[in-house]
């Protein structure tokens, strides 16, 4: 099959992905049996091989593929998804590689068809205080990271629920001016990489201080207030999450011209991730459900990044070869249907015991073979007739 063939293929799937997408999410309803209550909604984009000149959503932007510096500066197109708490895509539409995350929750969530008082599950980028409120607005609950800078954790205060990982998870709710449930969550793998991170960004910012001060001493070292002051400021900027737990002062001689000396004290800011290692907040408009379920709604967030992971990784969505805008949106969007293909596979599977991913189940598969046998009985009849006819005259 020559590629032309493929690709206008690829042109009459795309054409109606609309019918396509409801119905393969209603065959996965009916043959599962579940309810529609979650959405999950996040973004990624893939890059462009090539300058992809003629393609009208190819813009640069931030990556969120932490792609390798030789392809830091491609264009970019963004595949946003809504998925039902089953993991199953619910929808999908490709939007320009700069794409503002917060813009696009309107276009993708309407007319989904959810039940009122569905819930939605997003990242923090998107879920600005006017998609919370329109979401409100539809009838909708949401359940996001909270953008508040200040934490509270009292493990007094918390209850403890299980991962899947048998994890303990320490949860602290409170309610906000608004009536929202706020959970302060404690994890302990997550305090130890926040306690990693803070003593590392504490580690540079002491020695670019003690670096100034060592300077002075110099003959030839750089005193100058306003010399002093510009490195002091990238600094702060460089190692910002551990400068503003400092108290930095620059003494000046007399003249005020001249640095004489510069000294610094650490005091941990209260409310700070320094403060409360380990702690994250989760935002959720409904109070009624308890605690332990309202942080595994949120950990179905993961779902989506796995499934984001496994269409650049097992499904072919990176790179993007080509060059018209169809071909483009109907690249992707094969992606996405081959994407309900694995996650039947995988739901079946893992109802029989077996959680592998995908590359494995590939991997396993490729290693079994089917062999037909055809037999050519016109060729067995004669010396089947004569040993009959001789069995015959035995008997008689």
């Amino acid at each position: 099959m020559d590629l032309n063939r493929l690709y206008r293929a690829s042109d009459a799937l795309y054409k109606h992905r609309d019918a396509l997408q409801d119905h393969l999410f209603a065959q996965a309803q009916s043959i599962f049996g579940f309810g529609e209550t979650i959405t999950l909604y996040d973004l990624t984009n893939t890059y462009f091989e090539g300058v992809a000149a003629g393609v009208s959503k190819a813009r640069r932007g931030h990556s969120k593929d932490g792609l390798a510096k030789e392809c830091s500066d491609c264009p970019l197109v963004t595949l946003a998804m809504a998925l039902d708490g089953s993991g199953f895509p619910r929808r999908a539409q490709v939007f320009a590689g700069n794409a503002s995350e917060p813009a696009t929750p309107k276009d993708m969530l309407s007319g989904l068809g959810a039940s009122s008082g569905a819930t939605v599950v997003m990242d923090a980028g998107i879920a600005t205080e006017a998609n919370l409120t329109w979401l409100r607005a539809q009838g909708n609950h949401c359940v996001v990271v909270s953008r508040l800078r200040e934490r509270q954790f009292d493990p007094a205060l918390a209850t403890e629920v299980q991962s899947a990982g048998a994890v303990t998870i320490k949860i602290q709710r409170v309610l906000d001016e608004q009536g929202h449930a706020l959970l302060y969550c404690h994890s302990p793998a997550r305090e130890q990489k926040d306690r990693a991170i803070d003593a590392a960004k504490s580690a540079g910012f002491e020695a670019v201080l003690a670096k100034l001060q060592a300077g002075l001493s110099k003959p030839r070292g750089t005193i100058d207030v306003a010399k002093i002051m510009e490195r002091l400021g990238r600094a702060k900027q460089r190692f910002a999450r551990a400068a503003q737990h400092y108290q930095v002062e620059v003494t000046n001689d007399d003249t005020g011209t001249q640095v004489r000396a510069i000294t610094w004290s650490k005091r941990i800011k209260p409310g700070s991730a320094a403060m409360h290692p380990g702690v994250y907040c989760l935002r959720k408009t409904l109070v009624e459900l308890d605690n332990a379920t309202l942080w595994r709604t949120y950990t179905m967030l993961t779902n989506l990044e796995s499934v984001f992971r496994s269409l650049k990784t097992d499904l072919g969505l990176r790179p993007v070869f080509h060059q018209i805008d169809r071909r483009v949106e109907g690249h992707l969007f094969i992606s996405v249907l081959a994407y309900h293909f694995v996650h039947t596979l995988r739901l079946q599977l893992k109802a029989k015991g077996i959680a592998d991913s995908w590359e494995t189940l590939r991997e396993t598969l490729a290693t079994q073979q089917r062999v037909t046998a055809t037999l050519a009985l016109w060729n067995l009849l004669p010396e089947a007739a004569l040993a009959a006819e001789r069995e015959a005259e035995s008997v008689a």
